[in-house]
């Protein structure tokens, strides 16, 4: 996307934050380059399913915002949604109680069949029916109903005013599916997958070494029957996923893959790759800009250590993101003192507020203070973390200084038995990552601090679910930040989880691939039609 394309999405985006009306639609044709060959994406955010009811992370949902539309969605550069598959949506009276979206004509799946209201309502009816635990469900708890008007209204009415509903279908929580394809109360496999986005999967194929079908490529090509205004700048598109960023480089090198997906590789990699570009000796490109993906260690409060707030605020006291940030990613992250990230609207410095420095004197007193003994034994179990050897030994370093803490670290190679792990409290401190659904900063606050969150911790504090969230999602204007900024406090003196770091965007391609500049955002979202490769 130019410069001028660019601008012209915020320009219409600041026209929409209580209503999603269309701009002038682009022309669906692929614009130059070379669409003969597939652009292959190499990432290491594995996944195992793909059915928008069931899964939640980052690999799988890089694949469905390029092959299933939502009734909204966020343009590269916007940080409100505009219309998809919707011409028009918007509450009805003033009290965000009812949300209504007309949909666009002539939709359809990529099998030919018509997409209608009857489609969304079937999709949001599935989504809350099947209540996956490793779903999106929660993202739409607030709906209390949906029905279609004819083949082109949808009504949704909500159990209380939620404005944050419009970003959250936005997002691939709001995947519309075909009716007569996906089943209403199970998940479908894989490789019926039907959607009506850009694109359309081809084949699946699975990743080696891999337990019960995790995908290690997913081909796609451009779907024929694609009703959407997105410009296609290659026809087809693959992604293969890779256990660890080692054979991720590796692929890179040998002409495997054409780009890697943001920040999969190893830090000081990426910071070679960049350094090689800036003195012209770089074999690759690479492209950098803001990201609102984080990084936290998660306390499980049923344990009867890490459940001692003083534990973990003495944990808060003693972190050194400085040090984190310098010794470990080489300044390619930035220190995160929240769980709001810079850049989204009502983010503070909550934890830098009440903690300052790394301090050993002051963790001491707050344990003396609750009468704990030291040194406090401690497990930091985690899976797939960027550096995550150096990051987990850092932080151990950091949580031993001055005998206060003893920290065991164990790794947990399979995925799926890490998140079943912290599920079902197997773990006392384990490291996670966010990325983000939506661009709001209710997005880090309702799925990770109430009622336990996405991370299962057991941790709730009804000033912030009965009270602050719940008040703060009437507010139709999303910039104004609410009362985050007091959730964040709360949050910061509680320590559910402990804020590590922030992302900063980072892409390596190949000389011939083009327009990656063009989709990163903080919205996290890779629109693989933004990419395309240079006539040799």
């Amino acid at each position: 996307m130019t410069s001028a394309n660019r601008l012209a999405v915020l320009s219409c985006a600041a026209l929409v934050a209580t209503t999603a009306a269309g701009c002038a639609s682009a022309t669906k044709v692929v614009t130059g380059g070379d669409s003969g060959s597939a652009i292959t994406l190499g990432t290491t955010s594995v996944t195992k399913v793909l059915d928008p009811a069931g899964t939640y992370d980052s690999g799988s949902w890089l694949v469905l915002n390029n092959t299933f539309q939502s009734l909204l969605k966020f343009p590269a550069g916007a940080t409100v949604p505009q219309p998809d598959a919707a011409q028009n949506c918007a509450f009805t009276g003033a009290d965000t109680m009812t949300y209504t979206c007309t949909l666009k004509s002539g939709l359809k799946f990529s099998n030919g069949h018509p997409l209608t209201a009857t489609d969304v309502v079937f999709s949001i009816q599935r989504m809350l029916k099947i209540k996956d635990p490793n779903g999106p469900a929660e993202l739409l708890s607030t709906i209390k109903s949906v029905e279609s008007k004819g083949d082109d209204t949808v009504v949704i009415h909500l159990t209380t005013p939620d404005a944050v509903i419009p970003a959250k279908l936005a997002s691939a929580a709001g995947s519309i599916v075909d009716h007569t394809v996906f089943p209403a109360d199970k998940l479908l496999d894989n490789s019926k997958l039907v959607g009506s986005g850009p694109y359309k999967i081809d084949s699946i194929d699975e990743l080696a070494g891999s337990k019960g079908g995790v995908p290690g490529k997913i081909s796609l090509s451009a779907n024929s029957q694609y009703q959407g205004d997105e410009k296609m700048q290659n026809t087809k598109f693959a992604v293969r996923y890779f256990n660890t960023a080692d054979e991720l480089k590796a692929a890179l090198d040998k002409g495997d893959i054409d780009m890697t997906d943001n920040n999969s590789l190893d830090p000081a990699v990426a910071t070679k790759l960049s350094d090689d570009q800036v003195s012209g000796k770089g074999t690759v490109k690479v492209t950098e800009g803001d990201s609102a993906e984080v990084s936290f260690l998660v306390f499980n409060t049923k344990d009867q250590t890490a459940g001692n707030q003083a534990v973990r605020q003495a944990a808060a006291q003693l972190l050194d993101r400085q040090a984190l940030v310098r010794n470990v990613f080489e300044h390619s992250v930035q220190p995160l003192y929240s769980v709001v990230p810079a850049g989204i609207a009502g983010h503070n410095t909550a934890f830098f507020d009440r903690y300052s420095e790394p301090d050993v004197n002051k963790a001491k007193k707050i344990l003396s203070g609750a009468k704990v003994q030291t040194p406090v034994k401690l497990t930091l179990t985690w899976s797939r973390a960027r550096a995550g050897d150096a990051q987990m030994a850092e932080i151990k370093k950091e949580l031993e200084a001055g005998g206060l803490f003893q920290v065991t670290v164990e790794k947990e190679a399979d995925w799926e038995a890490f998140k079943a792990g912290w599920k079902a409290d197997k773990y006392q401190m384990y490291a996670t990552r966010w990325v983000p659904d939506y661009v709001d900063a209710d997005d880090y606050i309702t799925p990770l601090v109430v009622g336990g969150g996405v991370y299962h911790n057991s941790w709730d504090d009804p000033r912030i679910s009965q009270q602050l969230v719940p008040e703060s999602i009437k507010q139709t204007d999303r910039t104004a930040g609410g009362a985050y900024g007091q959730m964040q406090n709360i949050v910061a003196d509680a320590v559910p989880l402990l804020p590590l770091f922030q992302n900063k965007a980072f892409y390596a391609s190949k000389e011939d691939i083009t327009g990656v500049g063009n989709t990163v955002d903080t919205s996290g979202i890779l629109r693989f039609w933004e990419i395309g490769r240079a006539k040799k």
